[in-house]
Formats: structure tokens, sequence, C-alpha cells
């Protein structure tokens, strides 16, 4: 039962992730792909970078996942993007969207659209801007930034999910995750020094990829992806404070504990909350 998740299951997908070394097929964006990758290495993933027409379908075609980040979009990634989609929903694969900007412009939104129309991803993950954006809420944004509240954007991440029949996760200072079933769930780990660092939020939906590739739930897999990438944050963070460092040295550090961090640090101090 749902009420009854512990953290030893969520530790259990950690194990999944580094033992079956999934691999995951990004199409992200060109500021945070050296990250991404190195954020899904130091997880125990394996990522690959394709984005090429003459070779998209094929990678995607023997992928365990796709992730698709619109932060760098123009016609032929989105092309590209689409055709990937297309494949993964042929072979029943999980399909991650993180539709960054979303809102921002009116070509983010065209790009958006041409992908939902094209298959529902299993997982859309943004902060609150962008899921009240996709959700088709009228919005103020900040570039890629989000303009909105957290509270804000549940009920329209809720009708989102019930629209996609998937999972919508909202990312801020307590992230929630919820599916078309009415599960939610909140996660109050993490640092306000993660937001600080381009790439992270990128490589949360570029983690929630492998967690989805290792796990048949998609809800759960969110929920785990996040809440390990959460405490690892809180982690590292302390780690270059206690340093007298800062923000430089935490992009390390997160790799560092992304590969590094061990069961009971994670269960001792993972705050979720689920609320169905």
């Amino acid at each position: 039962m749902t009420h009854q998740l512990q953290a030893s299951d969520l530790w259990a997908d950690v194990l999944a992730v580094r033992s079956q070394r999934p691999l995951v097929h990004s199409i992200t964006n060109l500021v945070v792909m050296n990250y991404n990758a190195n954020c899904l290495l130091a997880m125990g993933a394996s990522p690959v970078m394709a984005h090429a027409h003459e070779e998209v379908c094929d990678m995607a075609a023997i992928a365990q996942a796709l992730v698709l980040n619109i932060g760098t979009l123009e016609p032929y990634w989105i092309e590209s993007m689409r055709q990937a989609l297309s494949v993964a929903e042929k072979r029943g694969i999980k399909t991650v969207l993180d539709p960054v900007g979303a809102g921002a412009t009116s070509y983010r939104n065209q790009s958006i659209a041409a992908l939902l129309a094209q298959a529902n991803p299993s997982v859309i993950r943004g902060n609150a801007s962008e899921i009240m954006s996709v959700a088709g809420v009228a919005v103020q944004t900040r570039g890629v930034d989000s303009g909105a509240d957290v509270a804000d954007s549940l009920q329209p991440a809720r009708a989102l999910a019930a629209k996609t029949g998937g999972v919508v996760c909202v990312s801020g200072e307590v992230d929630h995750v919820l599916d078309a079933s009415g599960r939610h769930a909140s996660l109050s780990n993490g640092h306000e020094w993660m937001t600080r660092i381009t790439g992270v939020g990128c490589s949360a939906s570029a983690l929630v990829g492998a967690f989805c590739a290792v796990q048949p739930d998609a809800w759960r897999a969110t929920l785990s992806a996040m809440a390990y990438l959460g405490v690892v944050g809180e982690v590292a963070t302390e780690q270059v404070m206690a340093q007298g460092k800062g923000v430089g040295s935490l992009q390390i550090a997160l790799l560092d504990q992304l590969q590094l961090l061990d069961q009971a640090t994670f269960e001792q101090r993972l705050k979720l909350a689920v609320s169905a």
C-alpha cells in the first residue's frame, strides 16, 4: 500500500539504479549536457546524449528511458524529441519531459504542445510556473525561473496528471509528486544553494529517467529520484559550507554524494510525507 511506503523502499530503487546501470537517452539542453551526464554517471546510470535525426530513433530503440529537456530549444531539436518520443511510446519505455521555461515565450508553449500531441510523457517535472503553464494556467515567469508559489501549482498539477494519465513533479523548497490515481507525496529535503548551480533541476529530471528505468511505478520512481537528490544536496551543501567554500565547490560535492551517499544517512535525513 502507498501509505506504507518507507525510506528503505526508496533506497531499494537507489540500489537498483546502481546495479542495473540503465541506459538513459537524454535530448537535453546545451547549458547542462555535461553536468547531466556526470550526474547520471555518478548515480551509476549510463547516459547517452544523442539528438541527430539520423540516429535518434535507433538510440531511443535501445535505451531504458528517454528524457526530454527543452532548455535551449530550436526546431531541429524539437523534431528530434518528437521522433524519439514516438519510438519510446511504441516500445513502452518511460519518458520524462522537463518543460524548461514553459510560459516564457509562445515558441516554448508551441513546442511543448507539439510534444504532448505526439505522446503523453510518463513524468513531467518542472518548477511551479512551468507546471502551471503546461497545465494551461496563465502565470508570470522569469525566464526559466519560477515566478509562482508551489502551493498555487498543486491543483493545476493534479489536473495535468489526470489529463496525461501520468506523474507530475513540482520542484521547489518542498517537492511534490502527484499522479493520475490521486497519490501525492511531498519531500522537504535539499538546500537553497542547489538553485545557484545551473543544471541541478535538469539533472533531477535526468535522474528521474534513470529511476523510471528500474522501477516500474513511475510515481515511486520519481519520488525515489527526488528524495535521493534532495538528501544528496543537503549533505553536500553542509560539507562545502563547513569548508568555507561556495557553490563552485558544491557542483563537485553533489557529484561526490550522488556516488557515495549511504543508506543510513539517506534514511535518517529523509523528510517524506505521503498524503494519499
